[in-house]
């Protein structure tokens, strides 16, 4: 069993297992960091960005003016941003049989995996992950889209080149294989493969493996996965939480009695607590409002912007902020908020009982009703017209790199009335910001991250019990800024196997058993015999069936009489041989009974010498070895044939024949 690591994110898995035949791909996420070294791209045109200086190497050797800027002490890509692909050179790619989704974060490189690679398989995901992942997927293409930029840089790419770069362009990893945006048409015809699977559904794999996906906890249809053969069990666990908010709550018992368990996707906010970032988000956008500033909150269009418009919907009142309105803009703001409303078999059982009652499961609906939250596609149409401040806008990216976002740093930037607060945990907020410094508007860093923590998965991981642990290498040492605290690492016995991105990892256990089945006639023909109390054994002669992954035993099947003829036959066409079986033996020989024996049939010359394995008899006379052991017996008797035969049938009388 081997795990292919095409990924080096630890939150945005791609991992490859083989496994009984099968060639599993563990989510395909989308490292998006990279687009933190592009320039922003504007809605509408921007003085600022096109006035920016190119960047021109100290020693003038090195001109690159056109694909590179200069702009607050750091240099920039001018072009559409790029994401980091997974590794697509580790294995080939197009013999993969299954790709299993964890959660829509994790499937955001589907349509470059399955479009451009061969890939011929089937991806299996719950529903809320496809509409919602179709969704996230929909609103990058449309923000790319919607600034298209002519040029493309690529000359930076140089190794030669991009070592003389200043960082962080330098140390920037695998350049060559980032990648532009897809298409549209791409992303459908990548959904098109996926096939729907419900929490506990047991899939067959050709017969060799069944995978399940269960509730995690961390997101709508969010999933972790069980992989299994009769004999082994493999799990996959993929951004969980234990948190009580929307989602259904983590099956963790069904994670328990598993030989390897393969765990990504923990916190990475370890030090955070969701709660309390939560209060501090209210009080900062309460100050900011009364001060008479808008507050800018960069996010994605599903997820975390369920959990704190709902936190907003308890504090507006309380907080006098009864007026203030609140703008959620996003190509797909009201695909994502009627999702999570109509999805109720996948939410907590709090909000499940609510849409028997019937209320809408969260409370946004009447938010939206009331008209305290509205909803737009983009900054252009009815938002101009009905724009007003001080206001809180919810809007990505949350890179800041592309969508409505950029238009509003543009806006708010030079006003130290105005905060941005950034929530979203994939994106250093310090690098975000950098293309827009120097900055007036206040920045209040609240990331809320409801994974799994170090605490949490060490006390998981007592209670089930795996017997190998692999993760990410991250996970096995401290964050560097913090290298003193060793209780932000995993600390296991035995010690968990690390992966990076290319490596292969083979993993520590071997398949040991197979499931085979008897035909019935064949059964019926078994003759057990006893050899000890409770213990039958019956010997076996049958043909190996194997299809699909399913071995059958089936009864030999006697030849066909042959019709004489002159005519000679080929070889190849006579019935193969079946030899009769030898009968099996079982028991053991005891020396004293066997020492009489030999002596009833005249051969009283015996020295008996004791071995680690049972004894050793020499037959003076005779000149014969007789090795006695627990599972054999050994006649060494040279050139003659007779006493070997009678020692041979002396041995027998002690043993039992299958």
């Amino acid at each position: 069993m081997k795990l292919y690591c095409l990924s080096g994110h630890p939150t945005l898995p791609c991992n490859v297992l083989k496994f009984k035949s099968t060639t599993i791909m563990l989510d395909c996420g989308l490292d998006t960091t990279s687009v933190l070294n592009f320039l922003p791209l504007p809605l509408v045109h921007s003085p600022r960005l096109s006035k920016l200086p190119g960047w021109v190497s100290k020693d003038g050797t090195i001109n690159l003016e056109k694909e590179l800027k200069d702009c607050a002490g750091r240099v920039f890509v001018d072009s559409q941003p790029e994401f980091c692909l997974p590794e697509r050179e580790l294995l080939d790619l197009s013999t993969i049989d299954v790709i299993l989704i964890s959660n829509y974060h994790c499937m955001m490189a589907l349509p470059y995996i399955t479009e451009h690679t061969g890939f011929t398989g089937t991806v299996y995901a719950t529903e809320p992950t496809l509409q919602i992942g179709r969704l996230l997927m929909e609103e990058v293409v449309n923000f790319m889209e919607r600034v298209p930029k002519a040029q493309s840089a690529t000359c930076w790419k140089n190794k030669e080149i991009q070592r003389m770069l200043p960082g962080p362009l330098k140390d920037a990893v695998d350049v060559w294989t980032w990648k532009r945006c897809y298409s549209m048409q791409e992303v459908n015809s990548a959904l098109s493969k996926v096939q729907l699977v419900g929490y506990s559904q047991k899939v067959e794999l050709f017969g060799a493996v069944q995978v399940s996906p269960l509730s995690s906890g961390y997101s709508l249809g969010s999933s972790n996965w069980i992989i299994q053969s009769h004999h082994e069990k493999v799990s996959y666990v993929s951004g969980s939480s234990l948190l009580t908010t929307h989602p259904q709550p983590m099956d963790q018992s069904s994670l328990k009695n598993s030989d390897v368990l393969i765990l990504t996707g923990l916190t990475q906010m370890p030090t955070a607590n969701p709660d309390g970032m939560l209060g501090e988000f209210c009080s900062n956008l309460a100050m900011t409002i009364r001060a008479g500033g808008n507050v800018l909150v960069p996010c994605y269009s599903s997820g975390v912007i369920y959990d704190l418009l709902e936190c907003l919907y308890q504090f507006i009142e309380s907080a006098s902020l009864g007026t203030t309105p609140f703008y959620f803009i996003s190509p797909v703001a009201n695909s994502s908020l009627e999702f999570s409303q109509i999805f109720a078999e996948w939410l907590c059982h709090n909000k499940q009982t609510k849409v028997y009652l019937p209320e809408p499961p969260f409370p946004h609906a009447e938010l939206i009703q009331t008209n305290k939250l509205k909803h737009y596609p983009s900054i252009h149409g009815d938002f101009s017209s009905e724009f007003r401040q001080p206001c809180v806008v919810f809007t990505g990216h949350p890179s800041l790199r592309f969508g409505d976002v950029v238009h509003f740093m543009e806006l708010w930037g030079k006003s130290s009335l105005n905060t941005i607060i950034f929530t979203e945990p994939d994106f250093s907020y310090l690098d975000a910001l950098a293309p827009y410094q120097p900055l007036a508007m206040k920045c209040v860093y609240c990331p809320i991250d409801t994974r799994l923590n170090f605490h949490q998965v060490s006390k998981l991981l007592k209670e089930v019990q795996p017997l190998h642990v692999v993760c990410p290498e991250q996970y096995t040492q401290p964050p560097l800024t913090q290298s003193h605290r060793s209780d932000l690492m995993l600390e296991l016995q035995p010690p968990p196997m690390p992966y990076r991105r290319c490596s292969v990892l083979n993993l520590p256990f071997r398949r040991r058993y197979e499931r085979v089945y008897i035909l019935p006639e064949l059964a019926n023909s078994l003759v057990p015999s006893e050899i000890k109390p409770g213990v039958s054994v019956a010997t076996v002669s049958a043909v190996v069936h194997s299809k699909d992954n399913k071995h059958t035993l089936q009864s030999v099947p006697k030849p066909p009489p042959v019709a004489p003829s002159k005519k000679r036959k080929r070889v190849m066409d006579e019935p193969p041989v079946v030899m009769t079986p030898k009968p099996l033996l079982s028991g053991a020989v005891p020396l004293e009974a066997f020492l009489a024996t030999l002596q009833k049939h005249g051969i009283t010359e015996v020295k008996v010498e004791e071995t680690a394995d049972g004894h050793i008899l020499h037959l003076q006379a005779e000149d014969t070895l007789i090795q006695l052991e627990e599972d054999g017996t050994h006649i060494v008797c040279d050139n003659n044939e007779p006493l070997r035969t009678t020692l041979r049938d002396l041995v027998l009388r002690f043993l039992q024949k299958l």
